[in-house]
């Protein structure tokens, strides 16, 4: 399975923080297990910079090295046009931001990936779409 995680994923796993930012074990179990192998990850092209722009504001003193340390993992993006084509549908239908649909346009263009979100607003409005959880929902089973 290929799992693409949002920016609300990702900044619950750097700030792991329990009392600011609720699943902040689900995520780091969720990170680790990209980390370990047993999910492929695909992000979009813009991934960094918005967990950047996020880290600024919620963590100004770590956002520079937390920055660093992301880009050094070599997360492998796309900036296929058909992504782009299917986000900018995905925000018009859904009356969301385009940098959200991104993530989920990554997802859909791969048969056996999930965008995996913290974002509870933007999963009840593109649920139906597919390819999208929850990371509440979420449980690691070793192996998967």
């Amino acid at each position: 399975m290929t799992v693409v995680l949002d920016a609300s994923v990702l900044i619950k796993w750097l700030l792991a923080d329990p009392k600011r930012e609720q699943d902040t074990e689900r995520a780091t179990s969720l990170v680790q297990a990209v980390m370990s192998g047993e999910y492929d990850i695909l992000q979009p092209f813009h991934w960094l910079a918005e967990v950047g722009a996020v880290l600024v504001r919620l963590s100004p003193a770590t956002a520079s090295d937390d920055v660093l340390m992301l880009r050094a993992l070599e997360l492998p993006s796309t900036d296929e046009v058909e992504i782009f084509r299917r986000a900018c549908s995905i925000a018009i239908d859904t009356h969301h931001h385009l940098f959200d649909t991104l993530y989920h346009a990554v997802a859909l263009s791969q048969p056996d990936a999930v965008l995996m979100t913290a974002d509870e607003k933007y999963y009840k409005k593109a649920r139906a779409l597919g390819h999208i959880q929850l990371l509440s929902d979420w449980k690691h089973r070793a192996g998967a």
